[in-house]
């Protein structure tokens, strides 16, 4: 019998570099798969259907909504995310280690349905720092960027109750750490 998967969470802040990190887990842990969440917004530039998010429009999230699809869903920053609920039971079934990039509410309900699941927040060096990286990703206006630090001091809360807590001021020693994290649990 395969042994069953665990989840496991990363969330922090937009722009705290979330995606940075998972995609160093992934190319360092080739055991672990990326849970494609779906979304209502646009792709960024260099953004792929399905490698970094499954697109879709409203009316097909909020029909997945009414059908339970989801076995996590958020509105932020004025579109839907969601973790499809059958995809993720499969992987775990199936004995995958999944990695999943949530936010703290996200991170909080799954944690809620999978007691396992790891909870790893990720903080940025300074606040500052952050609004530097929101704007050297180019890829949101002012309104937006601001919008989105205003749940910083929220998202940055809830990160505090976490379980395991790691700043991201340099992507090799926060994977490190990371890694290290998962490992205590047993995941690697």
């Amino acid at each position: 019998m395969n042994r069953r998967g665990r989840p496991v969470v990363i969330s922090a802040a937009s722009g705290t570099g979330k995606s940075t990190i998972i995609n160093e887990i992934l190319k360092r842990q080739p055991d672990f798969i990326f849970s494609v969440s779906a979304t209502t917004r646009k792709p960024r530039r260099n953004e792929v259907d399905t490698v970094h998010y499954r697109f879709i429009t409203r009316d097909e999230f909020l029909r997945g909504v009414r059908e339970n699809r989801f076995i996590e869903w958020e509105y932020l920053h004025d579109e839907y995310y969601g973790t499809d609920r059958e995809w993720l039971e499969a992987a775990l079934e199936a004995g995958k280690n999944v990695i999943l990039n949530l936010d703290v509410k996200g991170g909080e309900h799954l944690k809620e349905i999978y007691p396992e699941t790891i909870l790893i927040f990720l903080f940025p060096p300074s606040i500052e720092e952050l609004r530097n990286r929101l704007i050297k990703r180019n890829s949101e206006d002012e309104e937006s960027i601001n919008r989105r630090l205003e749940r910083y001091p929220m998202e940055t809360a809830k990160g505090e109750n976490y379980p395991y807590r790691v700043v991201n001021d340099s992507v090799e020693r926060s994977t490190a750490e990371v890694l290290r994290i998962i490992s205590s649990n047993g995941k690697l």
